[in-house]
């Protein structure tokens, strides 16, 4: 049985929250570990396991489990409205019989410039997707930056010209913006914040509330390409074969994927926290399961030993073009067709299914035929990629 397996393939679940081999106060209580968890040369890393904490870690930027009960505890509550209890990438509003998309996204990758692209590009292309994945056609953006006093006037020329060229080959225009201006020490070079609208067709309704059991889960392209190259480019390593982000505007492979079906339920473009934080994502909130088969997933084989040289799952490191869809299962072709005619599709392929049982939990199938249970880290293994 699937249940029996997940049992026994859920050291996490079965052993973390049931505080075996962890010492016990008297009253009960479990002390906080302070050991902190191994990571990839130069990553931060915050103690593990941690539920109540009472100030920011870099964890909480991770897209991982602190991201969440972030989310949840703190801004939730706070603004909770319908529009954003809804937690896609981007707020549908409607305003006068149109439908917008409105989204908002800050950037704060270190270092500023590495292989296949800079700062600048990655903020509109990452923009442009949250937009997309909701079914929206990007229209305006804005740009604003906070400056560290030093930045060389030649970066900041280098990164503006790199955003215009993105919102031109994207066919938006940055309408608004900002500039600030920050102490030596009180910044990093350049933090950039983009707000993007976009029009979302009348027939398009493209929400992880519409994600139902029986839905295909389609993928893009291979994994893991964006967290690697900048973590290369950071620690100054060196692996054999090209690593390069993987920064790309995705809305006009949206559009030919809803142009070949009007099923496409939900979208998502696996940024902070990779792939694993997406389906996690979906299954939990939506109260459903979902079953991947890992050998599908597309990994290059650069990035795989990468991964493996540095005791890191491909499945968690971030991507900045590529998408994942919840499709209906009789028209997962179809999409996979139009995808595939994209050059940002040409890898696409199915990679799993939605399904009502263990609600709440993504099963991977092994390469080796077992089943295991993935799950999101508390801490950040790699902080600051996007």
């Amino acid at each position: 049985m699937l249940s029996e397996r997940l049992s026994e393939t859920s050291p996490q679940r079965a052993g973390t929250n049931a505080g075996e081999g962890t010492p016990q106060r008297p009253n009960g209580e479990r002390p906080i570990e302070k050991t902190p968890a191994a990571g990839p040369p130069g990553a931060a890393s915050c103690p593990l396991p941690i539920t109540q904490v009472d100030e920011i870690l870099l964890g909480h930027g991770s897209g991982g489990k602190l991201t969440s009960q972030l989310i949840e505890q703190v801004f939730l509550p706070a603004f909770r409205n319908p529009l954003l209890e809804a937690l896609d990438d981007q707020a549908i509003v409607s305003v006068n019989g149109s439908r917008l998309a409105f989204t908002t996204d800050s950037y704060v990758v270190t270092p500023i410039f590495f292989p296949g692209g800079d700062i600048g590009e990655l903020a509109v292309n990452g923009t442009i997707n949250d937009l997309a994945v909701g079914g929206a056609r990007p229209l305006w953006l804005s740009l604003a930056c906070i400056l560290e006093e030093g930045l060389p006037l030649a970066d900041l020329q280098r990164v503006v010209d790199s955003a215009r060229r993105a919102a031109e080959r994207a066919g938006v225009q940055v309408v608004t913006g900002d500039t600030k201006v920050v102490g030596r020490g009180s910044g990093d070079k350049i933090f950039i914040t983009t707000s993007g609208i976009g029009v979302v067709p009348p027939h398009v309704d493209v929400s992880s509330r519409h994600v139902r059991a029986g839905d295909a889960i389609l993928l893009s392209g291979s994994i893991g390409d964006h967290g690697i190259a900048i973590l290369s480019q950071r620690q100054g390593i060196e692996f054999d074969g090209a690593l390069e982000s993987d920064t790309a505007a995705l809305h006009d492979l949206v559009a030919a994927m809803l142009r070949a079906s009007s099923r496409v339920h939900a979208m998502r473009d696996p940024t902070r926290g990779g792939l694993a934080a997406t389906l996690v994502e979906i299954a939990s909130r939506q109260h459903l399961g979902i079953e991947v088969d890992e050998t599908t997933i597309p990994v290059r084989d650069t990035v795989r030993g990468a991964c493996e040289i540095l005791g890191l799952d491909p499945l968690l490191v971030a991507n900045e073009g590529k998408l994942v869809a919840f499709v209906a299962d009789d028209v997962s072709e179809c999409v996979l067709e139009a995808m595939r005619g994209h050059p940002l599709g040409r890898g696409a392929c199915r990679i799993g299914r939605v399904t009502a049982d263990h609600p709440g939990i993504v099963v991977l199938r092994t390469p080796v035929g077992g089943d295991r249970v993935l799950d999101l880290p508390f801490g950040e293994a790699l902080p600051r990629i996007c």
